[in-house]
């Protein structure tokens, strides 16, 4: 897909349209009311600066489209094409945090002007929190070209915190030039930040097994109010083993054998290869060590490997209580997304993933679809296909 080709929406017919897409709510009033009740969930409760969050302002024309028109361009943020995602990151005996994943282009018919409009939407909150983008400008040559391949331009993430701006990030594409020219374009990004030197063993370990089956799937940068700023890759492993997992992960210093790949079992509920839509690993690289990675994280898109939600909200929390994590606020935050019972769908808990550092304690993340336009229907069994839908991922899309 180029810049000059119109983005299509290609919804399966066996999903099932929404409550809340039957009626006349705007896109930006129904995500913006879904993180209000996340932060309230999370004890967020300076709800005057969280409702101060620009969230509609980043949509543009999109926010004010109603849900019953439907997506406004096949976003690849989320399954039915909403351009917003959600996650609460948990760390043992710490409050859950609050992320929000938006594509500002959504509405665009074409990359080009996508690129345009989030350039313009990351430039607006440079400006409201005092921060540069000049690192996204060092390599806007890179993965913001003329003529776009593939299916996304720029994404920008905002981590909410209390007393403070939010740390902002972004995420680009690597296979803007085309897939053939993912590597060369991450390992000139990752040159012109410094980490060069990183390059020939992160393209060795986690593209193993060549770039049809490990491909680099999102290029991040860390702006404005972080502690340690980092850069991240992530690589999308299709049709993989729990033991490659491991293999990949182990590029991390003081990596534990096996723990990657014993997550991704647990949330999975998989004991065997990863066959439907490919597991995600991101390395970050910040300026404590230019060569080695300083994170990891594996990204498991539950919702391929789980009949429905309960199944998947059960793994989840397994996954949480084995670490520590809390537990109870889960529940909350599934309420605070949808009414609807869990078992009547699967895709609102899209990703399940564990961060790992060399210098913070482990985390875990859940990723929430808004399901602003269908709900998918529950997998009648492990559905016998590998999709690429995000934050993806993200996951798209993400640690």
């Amino acid at each position: 897909m180029t810049s000059s080709t119109p983005r299509r929406l290609n919804v399966s017919p066996t999903e099932t349209t929404s409550a809340e897409a039957v009626n006349d709510t705007p896109l930006g009033e129904h995500v913006r009311g879904q993180l209000l009740r996340l932060c309230g969930v999370a004890g967020l409760t300076d709800l005057d600066g969280i409702r101060g969050l620009p969230l509609p302002d980043l949509l543009g024309p999109a926010a004010r489209r109603p849900l019953a028109a439907g997506p406004p361009s096949p976003s690849f943020v989320c399954d039915d094409h909403s351009p917003v995602e959600f996650s609460l990151s948990f760390t043992a005996g710490a409050s859950p945090s609050v992320r929000v994943l938006v594509e500002p282009g959504c509405s665009a018919a074409a990359l080009a002007e996508n690129a345009r409009m989030g350039m313009d939407a990351l430039e607006a909150l440079a400006t409201r929190w005092g921060f540069s983008t000049e690192p996204v400008r060092r390599v806007r040559d890179l993965f913001l070209p003329t003529a776009i391949h593939g299916p996304l331009a720029l994404w920008c993430a905002m981590d909410l915190r209390r007393d403070q701006p939010p740390g902002v990030k972004v995420y680009v594409n690597p296979q803007a030039h085309g897939r053939e020219r993912s590597a060369e374009v991450t390992r000139e990004a990752l040159t012109r930040f410094g980490f060069g030197r990183a390059w020939p063993a992160l393209w060795e370990t986690a593209a193993s097994r060549g770039p049809e089956r490990d491909d680099i799937r999102f290029f991040a940068l860390d702006l404005g109010h972080w502690h340690t700023p980092r850069v991240k890759v992530y690589f999308a492993h299709h049709d993989v083993t729990a033991t490659e997992m491991d293999a990949v992960s182990c590029l991390l210093p003081g990596d534990r054998a096996g723990q990657s790949g014993e997550f991704c079992r647990a949330v999975a509920g998989s004991t065997g290869r990863f066959v439907h839509r490919p597991l995600v690993s991101c390395f970050s690289y910040t300026e404590r060590d230019m060569e080695h990675p300083s994170g990891h994280t594996v990204h498991v898109p539950v919702r391929d490997y789980a009949r429905n939600d309960e199944v998947a909200r059960d793994r989840a929390l397994n996954v949480l209580r084995g670490r520590g994590m809390a537990t109870a606020v889960l529940d909350r935050a599934l309420a605070a997304m949808t009414p609807r019972r869990l078992s009547d769908g699967v895709g609102l808990i899209a990703y399940v993933s564990l961060a790992r550092s060399t210098w913070q304690p482990p985390r875990v993340t859940v990723y929430f679809s808004p399901e602003a336009y269908v709900r998918r229907p529950p997998n009648a069994g492990v559905p016998h296909r590998r999709t690429d839908g995000v934050a993806d991922a993200l996951r798209r899309t993400t640690g």
